[in-house]
């Protein structure tokens, strides 16, 4: 292989590396945890295990949640990109 071929080997296997990096907080991902609740992955460091019914009632306050994110939105920060 010459320098050339090497040099574009390395960047293609460098962006190849990157690219889980790149996606690891963006991706979401919905499991049936052990004891049979719902966990939502990539919104933190943990996941976020409701059971059903928590869900259900969480998700009928979705016009509320809105509206006080709206009315509070400049005391509420926004975690910077990594």
């Amino acid at each position: 292989m010459s320098d050339e071929d090497l040099k574009a080997e390395r960047e293609r296997l460098k962006a190849e590396n990157e690219r889980p990096k790149s996606q690891r907080g963006r991706s979401t991902s919905l499991k049936v945890s052990e004891k049979g609740g719902v966990s939502v992955y990539g919104l933190g460091r943990f996941p976020v295990t409701l059971y059903k019914e928590q869900w259900v009632r969480l998700l009928a306050m979705t016009d509320e949640i809105r509206a006080f994110i709206k009315e509070h939105d400049a005391e509420l920060k926004v975690k910077p990109e990594a």
